[in-house]
């Protein structure tokens, strides 16, 4: 974003944290945490924790919170594992989360492998080493006995990947409020996600009456044809460049091998799309849905038989949301990276919690945990710890630019 300016308070009150002898004491805590760091992520990595499988690794974490010594250290009844780090009771609620499921099946082989700086290990970056990084900043908190104005809330949250559709964090958000809300989600430090993109995922079964393939040739329709017509016409679609629009047609169910000589039935595909605009988000599943009829309507006609029908199944509907770069949490976390010798990005949408936190009408932002990854949902994911201190002490900043330091700081976040 070019020309981004911040208010002259924002780098102020960045100027008074930083001369803050406690301030000063846990950023150095941090240069000397990382091993233990990178020891707790990769403890929690090796937890199964697929997509509503996430119970097991839900109450590690809240072990580790009450070791820090948080308060109310729980599940919520949605399964997010939280504690709370009270404040002087006068201050806003500022939450940062991390989420705890990762996209691997239960039975996946969970062995660490060290190699130079890296471990691979799957779930290791996306997003076990958010979780690490907040237990990081918990303890640098405690090291400089920070008491802050608001109360800070620690937060893992279920149901972020696939199916999930950020559920944990959205079902969360409808019975808690916040005045900021901060994620945590996979490895660097210097992208600012602010906005969050909208998106859908649906099935589209389609129906005939089916036959042999011999004996109902020319008599019936079939269900299958209409699902490819259907698939073809979907990938004739234009969407909008740079809108961040997509869509892909994963899935494609029909008939069995022991039926091989039988017209089929039912039919299914399942599809993914999505856009950073909701108008355009809109559009489209208008087009996907239009696709569906065509496509029935064509089969139809082309044996003049019995008439295929569709119907359709929404597994996810996530809207997208915007909110304006110069609130003071993003003008805030922009100050942050610049401090930290990085040069700040925005990303125009995202599939982050942090568009649950904005759908809350909570100010929020998703950044990274520090250090470097890659495999992100492979077998061979990998963290690199290299310098993870930077973003942890830029996430601390952050986290007491919003709640303020007691009787020091005044807090950025609206109460």
């Amino acid at each position: 974003m070019d020309n981004f300016t911040v208010s002259p308070v924002v780098e102020q009150t960045l100027a008074q944290l930083k001369a803050l002898p406690c301030v000063k004491t846990s950023l150095d805590f941090l240069k000397t945490d990382s091993e233990l760091t990178l020891e707790q992520q990769v403890a929690m990595a090796k937890i199964p924790a697929p997509t509503f499988h996430e119970r097991e690794k839900a109450l590690a974490f809240c072990e580790y919170l009450k070791e820090l010594g948080l308060e109310d250290v729980h599940l919520d009844r949605f399964g997010n594992a939280i504690g709370v780090r009270r404040g002087s009771g006068k201050g806003p609620r500022v939450i940062l989360e991390a989420h705890m499921d990762t996209v691997f099946p239960l039975d996946t082989v969970l062995e660490p492998k060290f190699e130079g700086s890296r471990v691979y290990l799957p779930g290791v970056n996306d997003d076990t080493s958010g979780m690490a990084s907040i237990l990081s900043v918990i303890r640098a908190l405690n090291a400089g006995n920070i008491e802050t104005e608001g109360d800070l809330f620690f937060m893992g949250t279920v149901e972020e990947e696939g199916m999930g559709a950020l559920g944990g964090m959205k079902k969360h958000m409808s019975e808690n409020t916040y005045d900021a809300s901060i994620s945590i989600d996979g490895s660097g430090f210097g992208n600012i996600v602010f906005n969050g993109t909208g998106l859908r995922t649906c099935e589209i079964n389609f129906h005939s009456k089916g036959g042999h393939a011999a004996g109902a040739f020319g008599k019936v329709s079939n269900s299958l044809y209409a699902a490819a017509r259907c698939v073809v016409k979907i990938a004739s679609i234009q969407v909008p460049p740079d809108s961040g629009t997509i869509y892909c047609v994963s899935n494609f169910h029909a008939g069995n091998d022991s039926a091989i000589n039988a017209v089929a039935s039912d039919s299914q595909i399942k599809i993914n799309y999505r856009s950073n605009r909701q108008d355009f988000l809109e559009t489209l599943h208008n087009q996907i849905m239009q696709a569906a009829q065509e496509a029935c309507d064509e089969e139809t006609a082309r044996w003049g038989a019995d008439t295929v029908t569709w119907d359709t199944k929404q597994y996810v509907d996530v809207p997208a949301v915007t909110q304006s770069a110069n609130i003071p949490l993003v003008e805030a976390l922009y100050t942050v990276i610049k401090d930290c010798g990085i040069e700040p990005t925005f990303s125009v949408g995202g599939a982050t919690n942090c568009t649950m936190g904005i759908y809350a009408g909570v100010p929020s932002v998703c950044i990274g945990s520090g250090g470097s990854g890659g495999g992100a949902h492979a077998l061979d994911e990998y963290y690199d710890n290299t310098d993870r201190h930077i973003a942890t002490g830029g996430t601390l900043l952050l986290a007491l630019l919003m709640a303020g330091v007691k009787g020091k700081t005044t807090p950025l976040a609206s109460k």
